[in-house]
């Protein structure tokens, strides 16, 4: 078919207009793409910190209040330098700490396994000398065990076991960390948060009603004491990164739906020394020394370490994200 054919010609021309066609239809598509894509959901952000010397005592509390949001996402992820990270450090550092350690009694501890696949497993410890003891009971299938002080969640990669997830029953705090990198054996869980309707007894608790988890989904059930409940499902794992998907039954509204909580002495005896946010309509984020950040609304927030602590110096930065409005489903 020549050039100066007329079908030749037919055919150019009928391309030429598919092509105009598609590319404004291309165009309307992207535009009406942005302007159906939601702006993201921020959340008032406050810090609650205060000065500490004893790398032992958690001086450090963020809280994420909204009267309205019922979905969020909570992901760890490896410290910038951990390629650097030849080892870690597991003993306490008691240095400026005026803590009293009763060591006349030693402590007792009582071990269960909920459930055990070949890629999954679910444990649980009762402890003695833990700071709070109540009775949260926890169903895993037909099986209740009460007056545990920790549940753990266990992967089998690599042909050994990783903890990944650690949850204590009696003051609601959560500890998560990704698979170890493959310079290290092993990496600290650091940081630890909060998620459903926080309150002070002493220092942040959340109180649990009860709670049930589904291996199935790798979900946890939380039913709160005050009603209520939450769902926390374990989204996504690897070597770089774990993800926790949260969804409330229904908002909290007048106290945190999660926080923080950490510690900080110096930028090099820290579980966290950073924090940086995205905030509404800015074009860059807002970052600050944790101390010295005060409160913002954000739609995402980063809290971590830039440069290599003493304290658990493997142990994951953390990011709060997805804030939603959205059902309960995660």
């Amino acid at each position: 078919m020549t050039k100066s054919n007329p079908a030749y010609l037919a055919l150019v021309t009928a391309l030429a207009v598919a092509g105009l066609v598609f590319g404004e239809l291309s165009q309307r598509g992207a535009a009406f793409a942005l302007e159906a894509r939601p702006s993201p959901m921020a959340v008032d952000v406050t810090n609650a910190s205060e000065a500490e010397s004893c790398a032992e005592k958690d001086n450090v509390t963020v809280n994420f209040a909204s009267p309205e949001l019922r979905r969020f996402r909570i992901e760890a992820s490896h410290p910038a330098y951990i390629g650097a990270v030849a080892g870690e450090r597991r003993e306490p550092d008691w240095t400026d700490c005026d803590i009293v350690r009763d060591s006349a009694t030693p402590p007792t501890e009582r071990r269960v396994t909920f459930y055990e696949s070949p890629f999954l497993w679910v444990t649980g410890y009762e402890m003695s000398d833990y700071w709070r003891r109540r009775d949260v009971p926890v169903r895993v299938g037909d099986r209740v065990e009460h007056n545990l002080t920790m549940v753990q969640l266990w992967v089998f990669v690599r042909g050994k076991a990783e903890q990944i997830v650690v949850l204590y029953p009696t003051d609601g705090i959560w500890r998560i960390h990704p698979l170890p990198p493959a310079n290290l054996s092993w990496s600290a869980y650091g940081s630890s948060f909060f998620l459903g309707p926080v309150e002070a007894d002493g220092r942040p608790v959340v109180e649990i009603k009860e709670i049930s988890f589904d291996p199935a989904t790798k979900t946890f059930h939380l039913a709160y004491a005050g009603g209520g409940s939450g769902d926390i499902r374990l989204a996504d794992l690897d070597e770089d990164h774990v993800v926790l998907d949260v969804a409330f039954d229904r908002p909290i509204a007048g106290r945190p739906f999660a926080a923080l909580r950490s510690m900080y002495v110096t930028e090099f005896n820290a579980d966290v020394a950073r924090i940086a946010l995205q905030q509404p309509e800015a074009k860059s984020w807002l970052e600050a020394p944790i101390m010295s950040f005060r409160n913002a609304k954000a739609s995402k927030v980063w809290m971590g370490r830039l440069v290599p602590s003493r304290h658990n110096i493997s142990a994951p930065d953390l990011v709060f994200s997805g804030f939603s409005k959205g059902q309960a489903t995660p």
